[in-house]
């Protein structure tokens, strides 16, 4: 991508935009980990979704494995921002490893709601992406048909619950607003009684980057999504430029980038996922700029001061 093409592109960059706060709270977790009793330091499952990262946290001397079967006993291992089931965590007590918990705050949060609807016997229904870490953490919250996983709107006609009136629901933190509201309201439709969180389980962080994307996105040609292919929040952003008549293209860094698409561009959209570094957008930029001539203009939907404290055992 050296070649300089003529005329001048803008680009609308989103804010808030890359990582949030239960992101970067994992991320300092490994790294204070690593510079406070190097490597390895064993963590179960990607600490968050992105290869960055995870390349870069290798490279330093972390340890990345899916069960616990693979930590040696007595090691350090630290669970990862998704979250982990209760039986993970018993395992590890059991193996006598030494565990980090590096699980975001507003995850923690849903598998707290879980355990709770559950001990009053209501039957779970969450809504989220079969399969992603999150999800299989908070369904090993309870024995399984205790806790249903439905993924669409169109998936509420099929629940069999054993009492209609004890009925309640939960999200994953990383889901579409606008999609999570239909499916919310088709279950309400249903279930009359049901209950849900007593605050919205779709995290600030995923709220504010879609209302970003949905501000600038009627006026790009073309949305650009900072984010890798595991990234369920990246991919949701990915998913909301489209609703808004947006083309967007998921890219895990500069590489992605099409010189010969973006060269007919005028005006493109910017932005990345909670899980990919702010250095990604930069990359971008300079590629940007280093094609066309450039006009970045942010535009800022929220300003956002959440922070998380560490785990109590590396504040000290």
């Amino acid at each position: 991508m050296s070649q300089v093409s003529s005329g001048r592109m803008q680009v609308l960059l989103a804010s808030p935009r890359s990582f949030c706060a239960g992101v970067e709270r994992a991320v300092n977790i490994v790294e204070h980990l690593l510079a406070e009793r190097g490597g390895p330091i064993y963590v179960r499952r990607q600490i968050v979704h992105n290869t960055h990262v995870v390349a870069d946290l290798q490279d330093r001397g972390a340890v990345f494995v899916d069960e616990l079967d693979a930590v040696p006993d007595g090691a350090t291992v630290v669970l990862s921002a998704h979250g982990a089931a209760p039986a993970v965590r018993a395992e590890a007590v059991r193996r006598g490893l030494n565990v980090v918990d590096g699980t975001c705050p507003l995850v923690a949060k849903v598998h707290s709601e879980a355990a709770r609807f559950v001990a009053r016997g209501d039957t779970v229904v969450l809504i989220g992406h079969s399969g992603h870490d999150e999800i299989e953490g908070v369904l090993g919250e309870a024995d399984p048909g205790r806790i249903v996983l439905i993924e669409s709107a169109a998936d509420v006609a099929e629940l069999h619950v054993a009492d209609p009136g004890r009925v309640s629901y939960l999200t994953q933190t990383t889901l579409a607003v606008d999609e999570t509201a239909a499916v919310i309201e088709a279950l309400r439709a249903r279930f009359p009684a049901l209950q849900g969180p007593r605050s919205d389980d779709i995290c600030y962080a995923t709220t504010n980057r879609q209302r970003a994307v949905t501000a600038i996105a009627a006026e790009c040609e073309l949305m650009l999504v900072v984010g890798s292919r595991n990234s369920s929040n990246s991919l949701r952003l990915v998913e909301v430029a489209k609703r808004c008549g947006t083309p967007a293209w998921l890219i895990e860094d500069v590489g992605d980038l099409v010189p010969e698409t973006l060269a007919e561009l005028d005006v493109i959209g910017l932005t990345a996922g909670a899980s990919a570094p702010p250095h990604l957008v930069d990359d971008v930029l300079a590629e940007l700029g280093r094609r066309r001539d450039v006009t970045v203009t942010q535009y800022e939907v929220a300003r956002e001061t959440v922070r998380f404290a560490p785990p109590a055992d590396l504040a000290r």
